[in-house]
């Protein structure tokens, strides 16, 4: 699958969302779901690809996410928001590339998100995220890694369906690489990808 039909895709997910949501009342409902001590569990799928000279390789995962929210909310205005971290655990990430799917599962322990939480139902965020990605062979195919390492700047949104309930929609450009785990390491120097989950929250009484 290639980029515009991705983004396709995901955009047409979050408009379904929207359209279909309940009409919440005048609430802020990131403000009561992201408070301090806010716990977060979700599930997502999503895609991608390489880009440039790694336009012929593709991805595919499905996992859960949880995340804490750090913070009370901090700044004003369209700034307002607190920090969460959070962490993705991938058991399907599959990569296509031009010798065939590899299977692979990842592990991203480090998100470090902004929530911006002015909004009304609404609620967009961005992120800085790291992990690692362990593969049945080695990615990219040749003399090089079953493990590489992801770096990833995020922007997301979730639109919250009531208190503590809110889909997502978000998408990620990053790199993967082995760090020289292996004798070579071209790695995939840049990647798109995009991904719809759902996630609950359970706040601090």
């Amino acid at each position: 699958m290639k980029i515009k039909s991705q983004f396709i895709f995901a955009v047409s997910v979050c408009v379904l969302v929207m359209i279909a949501a309940p009409h919440a009342a005048a609430q802020d409902l990131p403000s009561q779901s992201l408070t301090r001590g806010t716990l977060e569990l979700g599930a997502f799928v999503g895609g991608g690809t390489g880009l440039g000279k790694s336009d012929s390789t593709q991805f595919a995962y499905a996992g859960g996410r949880g995340g804490l929210v750090l913070t009370s909310e901090h700044l004003s205005g369209l700034f307002r928001g607190n920090f969460e971290w959070a962490v993705d655990a991938m058991p399907i990430y599959m990569v296509m590339t031009t010798n065939g799917p590899v299977y692979s599962g990842s592990f991203k322990p480090v998100i470090w998100q902004w929530n911006f939480t002015h909004g009304k139902k609404v609620a967009p965020y961005v992120a800085a995220a790291g992990g690692i990605v362990f593969s049945a062979s080695n990615v990219p195919p040749g003399d090089t890694a079953p493990v590489n390492f992801t770096s990833q700047f995020v922007t997301g949104l979730r639109v919250f369906t009531k208190s503590g309930r809110a889909f997502f929609i978000e998408d990620a450009v990053g790199h993967l690489s082995n760090a020289s785990l292996g004798n070579h390491n071209p790695g995939y120097n840049g990647l798109i990808v995009f991904t719809v989950g759902y996630s609950w929250f359970k706040t601090r009484k």
